[in-house]
Protein backbone atom coordinates (compact mmCIF):
# COMPACT_ATOMS: atom_id res chain seq x y z
CA UNK A 1 0.00 0.00 0.00
CA UNK A 2 1.00 3.59 -0.49
CA UNK A 3 -0.40 6.98 0.50
CA UNK A 4 -0.74 9.41 -2.40
CA UNK A 5 -0.99 13.14 -1.81
CA UNK A 6 -3.70 14.61 -4.05
CA UNK A 7 -3.27 17.84 -6.01
CA UNK A 8 -5.37 19.73 -8.55
CA UNK A 9 -4.42 17.38 -11.38
CA UNK A 10 -5.92 14.46 -9.42
CA UNK A 11 -9.24 16.23 -8.72
CA UNK A 12 -11.35 14.04 -11.01
CA UNK A 13 -9.85 10.75 -9.78
CA UNK A 14 -10.23 11.83 -6.15
CA UNK A 15 -13.84 12.97 -6.52
CA UNK A 16 -14.79 9.93 -8.56
CA UNK A 17 -13.72 7.59 -5.76
CA UNK A 18 -15.19 9.73 -2.97
CA UNK A 19 -18.54 10.19 -4.72
CA UNK A 20 -19.01 6.53 -5.68
CA UNK A 21 -18.03 5.01 -2.33
CA UNK A 22 -20.88 3.98 0.03
CA UNK A 23 -19.35 6.22 2.71
CA UNK A 24 -18.70 9.11 0.32
CA UNK A 25 -19.74 12.55 1.52
CA UNK A 26 -19.81 16.08 0.10
CA UNK A 27 -17.67 17.25 3.03
CA UNK A 28 -14.90 14.96 1.77
CA UNK A 29 -15.03 16.31 -1.79
CA UNK A 30 -12.17 18.22 -3.40
CA UNK A 31 -14.39 21.29 -3.70
CA UNK A 32 -15.35 21.35 -0.02
CA UNK A 33 -11.68 21.65 0.81
CA UNK A 34 -11.57 24.68 -1.49
CA UNK A 35 -14.53 26.22 0.32
CA UNK A 36 -12.89 25.77 3.73
CA UNK A 37 -9.61 27.14 2.41
CA UNK A 38 -11.29 30.56 2.27
CA UNK A 39 -12.06 30.36 6.01
CA UNK A 40 -8.57 29.67 7.34
CA UNK A 41 -8.30 25.90 6.86
CA UNK A 42 -5.71 24.18 4.67
CA UNK A 43 -6.99 21.05 2.89
CA UNK A 44 -4.74 18.00 2.77
CA UNK A 45 -6.06 15.25 0.50
CA UNK A 46 -4.88 11.66 0.30
CA UNK A 47 -5.74 8.34 -1.32
CA UNK A 48 -4.62 4.91 -0.18
CA UNK A 49 -3.70 2.80 -3.21
CA UNK A 50 -2.78 -0.87 -3.45
CA UNK A 51 -1.86 -2.40 -6.81
CA UNK A 52 -3.50 0.54 -8.64
CA UNK A 53 -6.72 -0.08 -6.67
CA UNK A 54 -7.96 2.84 -4.55
CA UNK A 55 -8.79 1.51 -1.09
CA UNK A 56 -9.59 4.68 0.90
CA UNK A 57 -9.56 8.45 0.72
CA UNK A 58 -9.52 11.35 3.13
CA UNK A 59 -9.68 15.14 3.12
CA UNK A 60 -8.02 16.53 6.24
CA UNK A 61 -8.58 20.17 7.13
CA UNK A 62 -5.60 21.69 8.92
CA UNK A 63 -5.84 24.80 11.07
CA UNK A 64 -3.03 26.59 12.87
CA UNK A 65 -3.57 27.21 16.59
CA UNK A 66 -1.98 29.66 19.07
CA UNK A 67 0.80 27.20 19.99
CA UNK A 68 3.99 27.90 18.08
CA UNK A 69 4.22 25.67 15.02
CA UNK A 70 1.18 23.64 16.06
CA UNK A 71 -2.09 22.84 14.33
CA UNK A 72 -5.19 20.63 14.51
CA UNK A 73 -6.45 18.12 11.94
CA UNK A 74 -10.14 17.57 11.17
CA UNK A 75 -11.60 15.15 8.62
CA UNK A 76 -15.32 15.99 8.33
CA UNK A 77 -17.32 12.79 7.73
CA UNK A 78 -14.10 11.00 6.91
CA UNK A 79 -12.24 8.93 6.13
CA UNK A 80 -14.07 7.42 3.17
CA UNK A 81 -13.27 3.73 3.53
CA UNK A 82 -14.56 0.27 4.30
CA UNK A 83 -14.58 0.31 8.10
CA UNK A 84 -14.30 -3.46 8.21
CA UNK A 85 -11.01 -3.29 6.31
CA UNK A 86 -8.76 -2.80 9.32
CA UNK A 87 -5.62 -3.41 7.29
CA UNK A 88 -6.29 -0.35 5.13
CA UNK A 89 -7.43 1.80 8.05
CA UNK A 90 -4.38 0.86 10.11
CA UNK A 91 -2.12 1.86 7.22
CA UNK A 92 -4.00 5.13 6.72
CA UNK A 93 -3.83 6.15 10.39
CA UNK A 94 -0.12 5.26 10.61
CA UNK A 95 0.56 7.45 7.59
CA UNK A 96 -1.55 10.28 9.01
CA UNK A 97 0.60 10.22 12.15
CA UNK A 98 3.64 10.79 9.93
CA UNK A 99 1.86 13.65 8.16
CA UNK A 100 0.85 15.09 11.55
CA UNK A 101 4.48 15.24 12.68
CA UNK A 102 5.39 17.29 9.62
CA UNK A 103 2.54 19.73 10.25
CA UNK A 104 2.75 19.91 14.03
CA UNK A 105 -0.78 18.56 14.46
CA UNK A 106 -1.67 17.79 18.08
CA UNK A 107 -4.69 15.62 17.19
CA UNK A 108 -6.96 14.37 14.41
CA UNK A 109 -10.73 14.71 14.78
CA UNK A 110 -13.12 12.38 12.93
CA UNK A 111 -16.92 12.24 12.81
CA UNK A 112 -17.46 9.53 10.18
CA UNK A 113 -20.70 8.61 8.44
CA UNK A 114 -21.14 5.57 10.68
CA UNK A 115 -24.39 4.85 12.58
CA UNK A 116 -24.20 4.53 16.36
CA UNK A 117 -25.16 0.86 16.38
CA UNK A 118 -21.81 -0.02 14.73
CA UNK A 119 -20.07 -0.89 18.00
CA UNK A 120 -17.46 -2.79 16.02
CA UNK A 121 -16.27 0.52 14.57
CA UNK A 122 -16.18 2.38 17.89
CA UNK A 123 -14.35 -0.55 19.49
CA UNK A 124 -11.82 -0.50 16.65
CA UNK A 125 -11.23 3.25 16.98
CA UNK A 126 -10.74 3.03 20.74
CA UNK A 127 -8.25 0.19 20.35
CA UNK A 128 -6.28 2.38 17.93
CA UNK A 129 -6.05 5.22 20.46
CA UNK A 130 -9.06 7.33 19.53
CA UNK A 131 -10.99 9.09 22.30
CA UNK A 132 -14.72 9.74 22.19
CA UNK A 133 -15.31 13.51 22.09
CA UNK A 134 -19.10 13.43 22.30
CA UNK A 135 -20.54 16.93 22.70
CA UNK A 136 -24.20 16.33 23.64
CA UNK A 137 -27.69 15.80 22.28
CA UNK A 138 -28.28 19.07 20.45
CA UNK A 139 -25.93 20.88 18.02
CA UNK A 140 -22.83 21.14 20.20
CA UNK A 141 -20.63 19.11 17.83
CA UNK A 142 -18.98 20.25 14.62
CA UNK A 143 -21.40 18.15 12.53
CA UNK A 144 -24.87 17.04 13.64
CA UNK A 145 -24.85 13.70 15.44
CA UNK A 146 -28.56 13.11 14.80
CA UNK A 147 -30.18 13.42 11.37
CA UNK A 148 -33.19 12.28 9.38
CA UNK A 149 -32.46 10.36 6.17
CA UNK A 150 -35.01 9.48 3.53
CA UNK A 151 -34.29 6.49 1.25
CA UNK A 152 -35.33 7.31 -2.32
CA UNK A 153 -36.20 3.76 -3.31
CA UNK A 154 -39.92 4.43 -3.87
CA UNK A 155 -41.64 6.30 -6.68
CA UNK A 156 -42.97 9.79 -6.00
CA UNK A 157 -46.53 8.70 -5.29
CA UNK A 158 -45.40 6.06 -2.82
CA UNK A 159 -43.09 8.51 -1.07
CA UNK A 160 -45.82 11.12 -0.77
CA UNK A 161 -48.22 8.55 0.65
CA UNK A 162 -45.61 7.54 3.25
CA UNK A 163 -45.40 11.08 4.66
CA UNK A 164 -47.35 12.03 7.76
CA UNK A 165 -50.89 13.14 6.87
CA UNK A 166 -50.23 16.67 8.15
CA UNK A 167 -47.10 16.92 6.02
CA UNK A 168 -48.99 15.80 2.90
CA UNK A 169 -51.72 18.31 3.72
CA UNK A 170 -49.23 21.19 4.07
CA UNK A 171 -47.47 20.30 0.80
CA UNK A 172 -50.77 20.38 -1.07
CA UNK A 173 -51.87 23.50 0.78
CA UNK A 174 -48.78 25.37 -0.40
CA UNK A 175 -49.55 24.58 -4.04
CA UNK A 176 -53.27 25.34 -3.65
CA UNK A 177 -52.50 28.76 -2.24
CA UNK A 178 -50.24 29.55 -5.18
CA UNK A 179 -46.72 28.90 -3.89
CA UNK A 180 -44.33 28.36 -6.79
CA UNK A 181 -40.88 26.81 -6.49
CA UNK A 182 -38.05 28.01 -8.73
CA UNK A 183 -35.57 25.18 -9.18
CA UNK A 184 -33.05 26.82 -11.52
CA UNK A 185 -31.98 29.90 -9.61
CA UNK A 186 -29.21 32.17 -10.87
CA UNK A 187 -26.48 33.78 -8.79
CA UNK A 188 -28.44 37.02 -8.49
CA UNK A 189 -31.00 35.06 -6.47
CA UNK A 190 -28.36 34.27 -3.86
CA UNK A 191 -28.55 37.76 -2.33
CA UNK A 192 -32.33 37.47 -2.06
CA UNK A 193 -31.93 34.11 -0.33
CA UNK A 194 -29.30 35.55 2.02
CA UNK A 195 -31.55 38.46 2.99
CA UNK A 196 -34.29 35.98 3.93
CA UNK A 197 -31.73 33.88 5.80
CA UNK A 198 -30.74 36.93 7.84
CA UNK A 199 -34.41 37.49 8.66
CA UNK A 200 -34.67 33.85 9.74
CA UNK A 201 -31.56 34.04 11.91
CA UNK A 202 -32.86 37.10 13.73
CA UNK A 203 -36.24 35.43 14.34
CA UNK A 204 -34.86 32.08 15.46
CA UNK A 205 -31.74 33.47 17.15
CA UNK A 206 -28.88 31.66 15.41
CA UNK A 207 -25.71 32.92 13.76
CA UNK A 208 -25.00 32.78 10.05
CA UNK A 209 -21.85 33.19 8.00
CA UNK A 210 -21.07 36.24 5.88
CA UNK A 211 -22.48 36.72 2.40
CA UNK A 212 -18.96 36.22 1.00
CA UNK A 213 -19.04 32.66 2.33
CA UNK A 214 -22.28 31.94 0.46
CA UNK A 215 -20.77 33.38 -2.69
CA UNK A 216 -17.92 30.90 -2.25
CA UNK A 217 -20.45 28.08 -1.87
CA UNK A 218 -22.00 29.19 -5.14
CA UNK A 219 -18.72 29.46 -7.03
CA UNK A 220 -17.24 26.18 -5.76
CA UNK A 221 -20.34 24.00 -5.44
CA UNK A 222 -23.31 25.33 -7.41
CA UNK A 223 -21.16 26.12 -10.44
CA UNK A 224 -19.77 22.57 -10.31
CA UNK A 225 -23.21 20.94 -10.02
CA UNK A 226 -22.61 20.01 -6.39
CA UNK A 227 -25.35 22.25 -4.98
CA UNK A 228 -28.56 23.95 -6.02
CA UNK A 229 -30.61 26.87 -4.72
CA UNK A 230 -34.40 26.57 -4.57
CA UNK A 231 -36.65 29.59 -4.00
CA UNK A 232 -40.33 29.66 -3.03
CA UNK A 233 -42.42 32.55 -4.36
CA UNK A 234 -45.88 33.73 -3.37
CA UNK A 235 -47.78 36.40 -5.28
CA UNK A 236 -44.65 36.99 -7.33
CA UNK A 237 -42.34 37.59 -4.36
CA UNK A 238 -39.70 35.30 -2.82
CA UNK A 239 -40.70 34.20 0.69
CA UNK A 240 -38.44 31.21 1.38
CA UNK A 241 -35.44 29.36 0.04
CA UNK A 242 -33.27 26.29 0.53
CA UNK A 243 -29.77 25.30 -0.46
CA UNK A 244 -29.12 21.62 -1.13
CA UNK A 245 -25.82 19.81 -1.70
CA UNK A 246 -25.40 16.76 -3.93
CA UNK A 247 -22.47 14.36 -4.31
CA UNK A 248 -22.63 10.97 -5.98
CA UNK A 249 -25.94 9.32 -5.11
CA UNK A 250 -26.62 11.42 -1.99
CA UNK A 251 -28.24 14.81 -1.40
CA UNK A 252 -28.32 16.99 1.71
CA UNK A 253 -30.62 19.80 2.82
CA UNK A 254 -28.12 22.29 4.23
CA UNK A 255 -29.59 25.79 4.60
CA UNK A 256 -33.21 26.86 4.86
CA UNK A 257 -34.69 30.35 5.14
CA UNK A 258 -38.23 31.69 5.42
CA UNK A 259 -39.62 35.20 5.62
CA UNK A 260 -41.74 36.35 8.55
CA UNK A 261 -44.48 37.08 6.02
CA UNK A 262 -46.80 34.47 4.50
CA UNK A 263 -45.57 31.60 6.64
CA UNK A 264 -49.18 30.37 6.65
CA UNK A 265 -48.88 29.28 3.00
CA UNK A 266 -46.37 26.59 4.04
CA UNK A 267 -43.55 27.29 1.56
CA UNK A 268 -41.02 25.12 3.43
CA UNK A 269 -43.10 22.00 2.86
CA UNK A 270 -43.25 22.62 -0.88
CA UNK A 271 -39.51 23.36 -0.94
CA UNK A 272 -38.65 20.08 0.74
CA UNK A 273 -40.89 18.11 -1.61
CA UNK A 274 -39.33 19.72 -4.69
CA UNK A 275 -35.81 19.06 -3.38
CA UNK A 276 -36.67 15.42 -2.69
CA UNK A 277 -38.05 15.01 -6.22
CA UNK A 278 -34.98 16.76 -7.65
CA UNK A 279 -32.62 14.46 -5.70
CA UNK A 280 -34.45 11.39 -6.97
CA UNK A 281 -34.38 12.69 -10.56
CA UNK A 282 -30.59 13.11 -10.22
CA UNK A 283 -30.26 9.42 -9.40
CA UNK A 284 -29.79 9.84 -5.66
CA UNK A 285 -30.64 6.96 -3.36
CA UNK A 286 -30.69 9.02 -0.16
CA UNK A 287 -31.90 12.49 0.86
CA UNK A 288 -30.49 13.79 4.14
CA UNK A 289 -32.53 16.36 6.09
CA UNK A 290 -29.45 17.00 8.25
CA UNK A 291 -29.50 17.85 11.91
CA UNK A 292 -32.12 17.41 14.59
CA UNK A 293 -31.76 17.23 18.35
CA UNK A 294 -31.22 13.90 20.05
CA UNK A 295 -33.36 15.19 22.92
CA UNK A 296 -36.83 14.19 21.73
CA UNK A 297 -38.69 15.78 24.61
CA UNK A 298 -41.61 17.95 23.36
CA UNK A 299 -40.50 20.77 25.66
CA UNK A 300 -37.11 20.96 23.94
CA UNK A 301 -37.01 24.25 21.94
CA UNK A 302 -35.63 22.23 19.00
CA UNK A 303 -38.50 19.75 19.01
CA UNK A 304 -40.36 21.68 16.28
CA UNK A 305 -37.46 21.09 13.89
CA UNK A 306 -37.56 17.36 14.71
CA UNK A 307 -41.33 17.21 14.16
CA UNK A 308 -41.09 19.03 10.81
CA UNK A 309 -38.43 16.66 9.44
CA UNK A 310 -40.04 13.57 10.97
CA UNK A 311 -43.18 14.32 8.96
CA UNK A 312 -41.35 13.31 5.76
CA UNK A 313 -40.93 9.77 7.10
CA UNK A 314 -37.15 9.72 7.05
CA UNK A 315 -35.09 7.38 9.19
CA UNK A 316 -33.92 8.91 12.48
CA UNK A 317 -30.18 8.25 12.39
CA UNK A 318 -27.64 8.64 15.17
CA UNK A 319 -23.95 8.66 14.23
CA UNK A 320 -21.09 7.49 16.42
CA UNK A 321 -20.13 11.14 16.90
CA UNK A 322 -16.71 12.72 17.21
CA UNK A 323 -13.53 10.76 17.89
CA UNK A 324 -10.13 12.34 18.47
CA UNK A 325 -6.72 10.74 17.94
CA UNK A 326 -4.21 12.70 20.08
CA UNK A 327 -0.66 12.99 18.75
CA UNK A 328 0.53 15.17 21.64
CA UNK A 329 -1.49 14.26 24.74
CA UNK A 330 -0.31 17.21 26.87
CA UNK A 331 -1.22 19.83 24.27
CA UNK A 332 -4.43 17.94 23.44
CA UNK A 333 -5.46 18.10 27.11
CA UNK A 334 -4.71 21.82 27.21
CA UNK A 335 -6.67 22.42 24.00
CA UNK A 336 -9.71 20.36 25.04
CA UNK A 337 -9.94 21.06 28.77
CA UNK A 338 -7.81 23.86 30.16
CA UNK A 339 -8.25 26.52 27.45
CA UNK A 340 -12.08 26.12 27.17
CA UNK A 341 -12.33 26.28 30.99
CA UNK A 342 -10.18 29.42 31.04
CA UNK A 343 -12.29 31.09 28.35
CA UNK A 344 -15.54 30.18 30.13
CA UNK A 345 -14.24 31.51 33.47
CA UNK A 346 -13.02 34.70 31.81
CA UNK A 347 -16.43 35.31 30.21
CA UNK A 348 -18.14 34.75 33.56
CA UNK A 349 -15.83 37.25 35.27
CA UNK A 350 -16.46 39.85 32.55
CA UNK A 351 -20.23 39.35 32.92
CA UNK A 352 -19.96 39.76 36.70
CA UNK A 353 -18.03 43.01 36.29
CA UNK A 354 -20.66 44.30 33.90
CA UNK A 355 -23.38 43.36 36.37
CA UNK A 356 -21.88 44.91 39.50
CA UNK A 357 -19.73 47.77 38.22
Amino acid sequence: MKLISITEKDRETFNSFMASHPKGHILQSFEWGEVKETTGWQPLRFLVVENDDIKAGITILKRKIPFRGKSIFYAPRGPVADYEDHKTLDFLFREIKNVARKHGAIFLKLDPDIPAYRKDVTDYLKKRGFISADKGLNFEGVQPKFVFRLPLDKDEDEMLKSFHSKTRYNIRLAYRRGVKIRKNCAKQDLKVFYDILQETSERDKFLIRSYDYFETLWDKLVENNLARLFMAEYEGRPIAGSLAFIFGDKAWYIYGASSNKHRNVMPNYALQWEMIKWAKAQGCTMYDFRGVSGDLSPDNPLYGLYRFKKGFNGEFTEFIGEYDLPFDRVLYFLWERVIPFYRKTRRQMVNLKRKFF
